[in-house]
């Protein structure tokens, strides 16, 4: 019997390799206000936190006027979504280890640092929303990644603990919040990394590891 039962992901960078759309957007809107950053910068200090997260670390580090954040959060959002619409489209891979996953009783959870909006889009587009039995977002929690409450959440929405999980994360603030939250993690570099057999080979390590541990301490 294995010891996972459910399956967290986060989204960007994990089912869908949006990054790049990410960063495109926040930078058009910052444009305007003459304080762009590098795609390296964004990689190395901005990955994977929510848009209202790196305007206030942009007020820190640049100088960013906090009365401006309003304005460009919501004009980020708007190319966003402009990207989204364009370039999210099915990617049968992730499909196909969704539904395999859900055919063998895993309960699958999707927990995202972006708003909601945009959460429901990506995952339309993507024809993914329907293998999901919980479907989080920033707006859903108080404190996003990397602080670890919108895995704890979706955990007490599925009705399990940490320790029947397995967390999908690809960048550092993801990860510090599945470990934090206390489940198993597999870290992946891009989506295309997310497939059935890879998951299954994670599910299979912690069975293992378990086993060892139990067979040591009998």
């Amino acid at each position: 019997m294995t010891l996972i039962e459910a399956i967290l992901f986060d989204m960007d960078g994990v089912l869908i390799d949006a990054r790049e759309w990410h960063y495109q957007s926040l930078n058009k809107a910052l444009q305007l206000f003459g304080k762009t950053i590098s795609r390296q910068d964004h990689l190395d200090n901005f990955d994977g936190l929510p848009t209202r997260k790196k305007l206030e670390q942009l007020s820190i580090k640049r100088g960013l006027p906090h009365q401006l954040h309003e304005f460009i959060d919501d004009l980020k959002q708007k190319h966003t979504f402009h990207i989204v619409n364009e370039h999210c489209h099915p990617n049968f891979r992730h499909e196909y280890a969704l539904s395999k996953l859900k055919s063998e009783g895993y309960k699958l959870a999707l927990c995202s640092n972006s708003i909601r909006r945009t959460v429901d889009l990506m995952m339309e587009l993507s024809n993914l929303s329907q293998y999901f039995d919980a479907t989080l977002s920033n707006e859903d929690v108080t404190r996003p990644k990397p602080d670890p409450q919108i895995y704890q959440l979706a955990m007490k929405k599925l009705g399990e603990t940490a320790d029947h999980c397995l967390i999908v994360e690809d960048n550092d603030n993801g990860v510090k919040a599945a470990i934090d939250a206390g489940g198993f993690l597999l870290r992946v570099q891009s989506p295309q990394d997310v497939t059935y057999d890879a998951i299954k080979k994670a599910i299979k390590s912690v069975d293992a590891n378990r086993t060892i541990k139990g067979e040591r301490g009998s």
